[in-house]
């Protein structure tokens, strides 16, 4: 009898680990080939063939349709270049410029991937309708109040998360320095939490 109540309690705690250990890799982005350039972390592996299983569970759970990597490549940011989260209630500059591309995209989402709800239906940015500096850098302010230039309203979230997404790129799995992929900036403002 004490043999069986030792082998049914290991096995629940094997059981505990695991699916706790698979859990967090699902919820916390963890996955193999990890692409992190500052804030930015992108798995350009997702939309090929030899995507991991970690991934694909989480591409699965998500509901999400990857860039394929042929085609470009997602980052996604979510906190700042000090690692703090990206706070809806707070002002956040994204400033820079990105790396070569023919197109590239940069819009807020919510934390379970639904896209932040706001007013002005305004979602993100294409890099057709930002508009620049004259060195060809730009940037945007992300914050719950309208500001002049390029602005994206939160609506007040309390958490977000950005995606850019750069299409018909050479950037992808052997990048592995900003210096030769420049992402930009994410510097929340000093008041915020």
């Amino acid at each position: 009898m004490r043999l069986l109540i030792g082998a049914l309690l290991s096995l629940m705690v094997a059981a505990a680990i695991g699916l706790g250990s698979t859990w967090l890799a699902l919820t916390r982005g963890v996955a193999f080939g990890a692409v992190t350039l500052g804030a930015w972390t992108a798995y350009p592996r997702a939309g090929s063939a030899e995507i991991d299983p970690y991934a694909r569970a989480a591409v699965s759970r998500g509901g999400l349709l990857p860039v394929g990597l042929g085609d470009g490549v997602a980052f996604t940011a979510r906190g700042d270049d000090k690692g703090r989260p990206l706070d809806g209630r707070c002002d956040v500059r994204v400033t820079g410029t990105t790396p070569q591309a023919r197109f590239f995209t940069l819009t807020l989402y919510r934390p379970d991937g639904s896209l932040v709800a706001n007013s002005l239906g305004r979602y993100g940015f294409t890099s057709q309708e930002l508009v620049r500096r004259s060195d060809g850098s730009f940037e945007i302010v992300i914050a719950p109040r309208a500001r002049p230039g390029n602005w994206l309203p939160t609506g007040g979230v309390e958490r977000y998360l950005l995606v850019l997404r750069i299409y018909d790129t050479p950037v992808g799995i052997a990048t592995r320095a900003e210096r030769e992929a420049p992402m930009p900036s994410i510097v929340a403002a000093e008041a915020c939490p």
